[in-house]
């Protein structure tokens, strides 16, 4: 692969020294309870269009590069490759708690990736766990990984925000899920909204703005940049910052991404700049 442009970082920092390059957050690393990241296409063994850290089996890829890339991924993450639990990502605001038990059925060795057995769930965007020894996966390719730590409960959540998520506030979803399942107080919660496409590439269409104008009424300034002829260009990022503080996340407790998918198609795989043919990024979180 070229080499990339090392874009510059404040709320988030890339760990170049490792093998497997990752993404981290200061403000996540800060709690001390969690491991986590968000990988690139850097330091795996995937050719062609997946090249080199492909980690969906789903996308045509080898399955033997793929379990190896999340090896790769374990090692450099300081988790157990059995460990991991994964999402059935079909841009719902279905959040779901998993737990040691559904690592064997939903993770690496799952359904989806091996063809070997039923998985135990589907449709779900979101995961959440008090457990330690269970690592969230979810994917992405431009949407929004977004990752929630309640230091004061010791409960984990990470959730995949597309448009439709965004919109019908997966942020909340999520939030609500951990105070049901945790008694987590969204006034204690430490997030960050990941790398995914920018105002700037993100383009989309009326309809899709409407929805925006119609959620988000009153801030739909903030989110949306009318080009005229029916197109718009959506704030993803903004738009999940209003979602998490409106549901009570402190301003002070949020770290949001600088980096763009879009905008760096040699270091991150992004569904807009590939036109399709891509591998699929991941973020992990763990509770140590």
């Amino acid at each position: 692969m070229e080499k990339y442009q090392n874009p510059i970082l404040k709320h988030i920092s890339i760990r170049e020294e490792l093998e497997v390059p990752l993404f981290t957050f200061p403000l996540l690393e800060e709690t001390g309870i969690v491991r986590h990241c968000f990988t690139t296409r850097l330091g795996g063994v995937s050719e062609g269009i997946f090249s080199t850290m492909n980690l969906s089996f789903s996308r045509g890829d080898k399955k033997e590069a793929v379990e190896e890339n999340y090896k790769r991924l374990a090692e450099a993450l300081s988790v157990e490759y059995d460990s991991f639990v994964c999402s059935n990502q079909t841009h719902t605001t279905n959040v779901i708690r998993v737990g040691k038990e559904d690592v064997e059925g939903c993770g690496v060795f799952c359904g989806a990736a091996q063809n070997t057995r039923e998985e135990k769930y589907q449709d779900v965007d979101g995961m959440v766990t008090n457990e330690a020894g269970v690592t969230l996966i979810t994917y992405y390719a431009d949407c929004v990984p977004l990752y929630f730590v309640d230091p004061v409960h010791h409960a984990i959540g990470l959730s995949h925000s597309g448009w439709r998520g965004t919109a019908a506030r997966m942020g909340k979803a999520t939030l609500e899920k951990m105070k049901q399942e945790f008694s987590t107080e969204p006034e204690d919660v430490i997030c960050a909204i990941g790398p995914s496409i920018c105002q700037n590439c993100y383009e989309v269409s009326e309809d899709v703005a409407d929805v925006f104008q119609k959620e988000f009424a009153g801030r739909e300034k903030e989110i949306l940049v009318n080009k005229g002829e029916g197109k718009y260009l959506l704030d993803l990022w903004k738009a999940n910052e209003i979602v998490l503080t409106d549901a009570g996340v402190a301003p002070s407790h949020l770290a949001v991404t600088e980096i763009c998918t879009c905008c760096h198609p040699r270091l991150l795989f992004s569904h807009r700049a590939s036109k399709g043919k891509r591998g699929n990024l991941a973020a992990a979180l763990a509770l140590k």
